[in-house]
């Protein structure tokens, strides 16, 4: 059935499938990484100290672990570009509850906006598990992946001199009307891609944890769950303590360490193509490929955490460099690869289902890996243990990964 349906599509419409999805990831992205941007300057309004902001990215995964179990039961009656405009108005809504300025709403808005993130991946696997040959499968699923580190990039970009010129309300709002904006400009790809929707499916199909049942329950997905929830452990810690580990233990400045962090997650853009289409082109001659190659990242990501917790004031910024590099190749570019192999073992109609039961695992290691791998540092003493952990924890999934499967 999957090789018709691909058979059928037109390269017009992986096209605006592909670049519909690409950019509403990169817009909830950018609207989620808002507030650790202009922090800084809201820190003093909100009464709250930088650190205490430190938070929230574990309520907004929450609110995004839940949104993506509800999305993948929603995407059928609603339609996966619809679904994407509720989620992007949830999004604006949520950045714009900011300017109010107290510290409860600003928790409060932040679940939601999690809420609004949550779904936008099980829809645009929906979308592009229907219009997308099998053969580029792999790499049209790893682009669209590439959004979440666009989205950094548009938040990086924008929101500080949107602060500087209108404050940080000023730069909320700004972002909330790009929102906006963006679900406006989306729906002219509706007839065509949510052609399948159906207004006599229930608005939850089951029971809200259905998804998540649906995943666990079948040993395949089950284990690409899990092995999200681990790599998706080791690429937060990239983004949360690199930065820290470098200033304090290895003694590079502010900015070096900064560029190191932008240096490991440019190579994970680079990565994430780079995997699938390689996935891809295995695929044309040997089955289950991308499970395989899902097991050697294991492996390189293992590799490269583990020295990267060997890091010492004596090593050659060369070496570090690479390390970092290898680090974000893999620990921040193995999604696409993932997620279509997600879609690939489900059917198309339940591909939105299966990738949201997915996401919940993988959105829950992004909420526990600061605060478990976070604790490791403090009893420890070393973020570079910590890193090291990370590395044994890894390699435990490329054991699973490469076994030898039953045919």
């Amino acid at each position: 059935m999957r090789d018709e349906v691909g058979a059928r599509t037109s390269y017009g419409t992986v096209a605006m499938a592909l670049g519909s999805t690409l950019w509403i990831q990169a817009v909830v992205a950018w609207a989620m990484l808002t507030v650790p941007v202009f922090a800084p300057s809201a820190a003093p309004d909100l009464g709250l100290e930088i650190g205490a902001l430190g938070f929230y990215a574990s309520i907004a995964y929450v609110g995004a672990m839940t949104g993506a179990l509800l999305g993948g039961g929603l995407v059928a009656r609603l339609g996966a570009i619809r679904l994407s405009q509720a989620s992007l108005v949830v999004c604006a809504a949520s950045v714009a509850a900011f300017v109010l300025g107290y510290w409860w709403v600003l928790a409060l808005a932040t679940l939601v906006l999690g809420l609004g993130y949550g779904p936008t991946t099980p829809a645009s696997s929906h979308v592009l598990s229907r219009h997308t040959p099998p053969r580029l499968m792999a790499l049209v699923f790893s682009i669209k992946q590439t959004g979440v580190p666009l989205g950094g990039a548009l938040a990086g970009a924008t929101v500080p001199p949107l602060t500087l010129a209108f404050g940080w309300r000023g730069a909320a709002l700004a972002v909330a009307a790009a929102c906006l904006a963006s679900a406006v400009l989306i729906q002219p790809t509706r007839p065509r891609l949510d052609d399948d929707r159906s207004a006599q499916e229930p608005l939850l199909r089951g029971h809200p944890l259905a998804p998540l049942r649906f995943v666990l329950g079948r040993a395949d997905l089950r284990e690409l769950a899990l092995t999200s929830f681990v790599f998706a452990a080791l690429q937060q810690c990239l983004a949360v303590f690199l930065v820290a580990y470098l200033t304090a233990e290895i003694d590079f400045g502010l900015v070096a360490a900064g560029r190191v962090l932008s240096l490991a997650l440019g190579f994970g853009i680079a990565g994430r193509i780079l995997w699938g289409w390689l996935a891809d082109r295995l695929a044309k001659t040997k089955p289950g490929s991308s499970r395989r190659l899902l097991g050697y990242l294991s492996l390189a990501m293992a590799v490269t955490s583990i020295a990267m917790g060997l890091w010492t004031r004596d090593w050659p910024l060369a070496a570090v460099l690479i390390v970092a590099a290898g680090y974000g190749a893999t620990g921040a570019g193995w999604n696409g690869v993932l997620l279509a192999e997600v879609a690939r073992l489900a059917t198309p109609s339940e591909a939105g289902r299966a990738t949201g039961g997915t996401l919940f695992v993988t959105f829950f290691g992004v909420v526990v890996a600061p605060l478990v791998f976070g604790l490791v540092a403090r009893e420890t003493g070393s973020l570079g243990v910590m890193f090291q952990s990370l590395g044994a924890l890894v390699l435990v999934c490329a054991v699973v990964l490469l076994r030898p499967t039953r045919a």
